[in-house]
């Protein structure tokens, strides 16, 4: 490790020393997600396209793609809205070429967690998975001989300070041990964005561990930054049950998506109107565990720190501080307000914020009695495709190999719910889905791949309750887990369970439960959305008025079936100021052809049709 590390503005430059001082076989760790140093990595994936002699391996997760349309009616929504949040943001090469099927055989990009079914239709890259807890990572990359690390980084705040890992603490402090250690003759190499937020404690990094750093002006890109969600209204219902299981004065830890914004969104309704949130859970049939307002506060530990984090600390939820820290987090990745809002909060203020190795949050290990004393009723909420009938639960793959995404950090969550003696594992889950026109069940009597196996079964929450699993015997579970699916499938889920035994052959589901369906939640809701209490985007959003009202019309003629559009094409739809807003952001206002003018048809019942 040198005194001071070697500088450059050029990043072929930086490649082309890279290679000399490592040698033909590469073997490269990137962060998770948006602390990916692109130049960097583009340079080196060139070098090693034009030089088949150059043996390049990857090591990563969540290789960040812009969103494609899929179709014709997508890509008039979509392509504006591209240009408008990703212009700017330099795509990974090797990302590029893997979709077309033209990365070499002498590049090989290993991920253990990604995009979430963006590589499904890929047989190179379900080959290349690694299958890894998230704190298991950094030992099998080492393992695998990793000889470069590069790691884009925040500048820094004052001279001769350090730089800043900031969105990715994760794992690269493990790296840098291990080198320290002399376990690992790693080089590191950093690229500078001012554009990142600057996070110190352990994420700060002094200058001389670098070895080698790329800054220039021409340098510096927008950070990849995904607008948030739209809450559904089933993710409403999910969100203000899980709300009713958090204590005052407990631990949070919460995922990225619409799921988090709604229990983001319950939590704060639970907070400032307690009365409201406990009579719409009323309506939805489920009454809450917790309902004191959140006087002593909530603190964060949580492997992902998402947007919500924020927004649940200016409503005063998030501040029960251990050792003056707010939150412990190990990565963030969010919409263009995310980074905003963290660069412009003062030193003191973001110091509330620290982000730490995974290590530190997804475990207890290290300071194991510090760890217990600070994440008292604790509540690990993660999302989930699908559970069975017995608790098991389906996050990350399907029955035939594939993987979707990947197991992350959720088993460590799990885990450590059963460790900490007051803690709880919540399990959010959709009860359905929509493909083509038809619905789904998410409860399924048994799946052929498990994420986490039944033995760790806790609490299941969808849009129709909670279903509290943790040392029930299999009929009870069973019969929890009924209660909270979908009625349109509970009859078929009951008799495959009393075929296999694991119900009473006299067991009937209760006639409170048996009313689970998308009307009775739109119901219960009503007064809450009609008060204004349940936005389609609670927290903000980066689309527009006109793209936020186009937003329900566009899902549903997504999820149409055929006949479903034969029929809302031969409806149409009333015209009006707001549709004429909406076919002119989709140019569709002065259709000229027969696929034009079948559009407006389309969205025109698709706008008309309620909510």
């Amino acid at each position: 490790m040198p005194g001071q590390p070697e500088r450059f503005d050029d990043a072929e430059q930086l490649a082309d020393t890279i290679v000399a001082r490592v040698g033909r076989k590469i073997v490269m760790a990137l962060p998770l997600g948006l602390g990916k140093p692109n130049h960097i990595v583009n340079a080196l994936t060139a070098r090693a396209i034009a030089d088949p002699s150059i043996s390049l391996s990857i090591l990563t997760a969540l290789t960040l793609e812009m969103p494609r349309a899929s179709s014709d009616l997508e890509r008039r929504f979509l392509d504006p809205v591209v240009e408008r949040l990703f212009s700017g943001y330099p795509e990974l090469l090797y990302a590029t070429a893997l979709r077309r099927g033209t990365l070499p055989p002498n590049i090989e990009v290993h991920e253990f967690f990604m995009m979430a079914g963006r590589w499904l239709g890929s047989p190179r890259q379900q080959q290349n998975y690694i299958s890894a807890n998230y704190t298991h990572v950094g030992r099998y990359i080492l393992e695998r001989g990793v000889n470069v690390l590069a790691q884009l980084v925040a500048p820094p705040e004052r001279a001769g300070g350090g730089y800043s890992l900031s969105c990715n603490p994760d794992v690269t402090p493990d790296f840098l041990a291990a080198r320290r250690g002399g376990r690992s003759d790693i080089v590191f190499v950093g690229e500078v964005n001012d554009a990142l937020p600057f996070m110190d404690g352990q994420a700060e990094v002094p200058a001389a561990e670098f070895d080698f750093l790329l800054e220039g002006e021409d340098l510096r890109f927008p950070l990849f930054a995904p607008p948030r969600e739209p809450v559904t209204p089933a993710d409403y219902a999910i969100g203000l049950n899980i709300a009713g299981l958090v204590p005052d004065g407990g631990t949070l830890q919460v995922g990225i998506g619409s799921i988090g914004d709604a229990i983001g969104q319950g939590l704060v309704l639970r907070h400032r109107d307690n009365a409201i949130w406990r009579a719409t859970l009323e309506r939805l049939g489920s009454p809450p565990r917790e309902t004191a307002l959140f006087e002593e506060g909530l603190y964060g530990a949580s492997e992902m720190l998402v947007e919500c984090f924020l927004d649940l600390m200016e409503a005063g939820i998030v501040k029960r501080e251990v050792d003056g820290v707010a939150i412990h987090a190990g990565f963030f990745l969010g919409s263009r307000s995310l980074y905003a809002r963290l660069k412009e909060m003062t030193p003191e203020a973001r110091r509330r914020i620290a982000m730490v190795p995974v290590s530190f949050v997804n475990e207890l290990y290290g300071d194991e009695a510090g760890k217990r004393a600070a994440r008292k009723g604790a509540r690990f909420i993660n999302t989930a495709m699908m559970a069975t009938l017995s608790g098991a639960v389906v996050s990350d793959g399907l029955d035939d190999g594939r993987v979707v995404s990947g197991v992350g950090g959720q088993y460590n969550f799990v885990s450590q719910a059963f460790a900490l003696p007051d803690a709880r594992s919540v399990i959010a889950l959709r009860a359905t889905r929509e493909k083509d026109g038809e619905t789904f069940s998410n409860v399924v009597f048994s799946y052929g791949h498990q994420t986490i196996p039944r033995h760790l079964r806790d609490i299941v929450v969808t849009e129709y309750g909670v279903a509290d699993l943790r040392g029930k015997t299999d009929a009870e579970v069973v019969a929890a887990m009924l209660c909270v699916a979908d009625s349109r499938f509970q009859a078929g889920l009951l008799a495959r369970a009393k075929k296999a035994g694991k119900i009473a052959a006299d067991y009937e589901i209760p006639r409170a439960r048996r009313n689970n369906r998308p009307e009775r939640i739109a119901a219960g809701l009503a007064d809450a959305k009609t008060q204004g209490l349940l936005p389609l985007f609670p927290f903000g959003s980066d689309f527009t008025a006109v793209e936020q009202a186009l937003m329900p019309a566009l899902g549903r003629l997504s999820r149409a079936s055929k006949r479903e559009l034969a029929r809302m094409a031969l409806m149409g739809g009333p015209s009006n100021a707001a549709t004429n807003a909406a076919l002119e952001r989709m140019g569709l206002a002065r259709p000229s052809s027969f696929s034009e003018r079948l559009y407006r048809r389309l969205l025109l019942a698709a706008l008309a049709a309620p909510n």
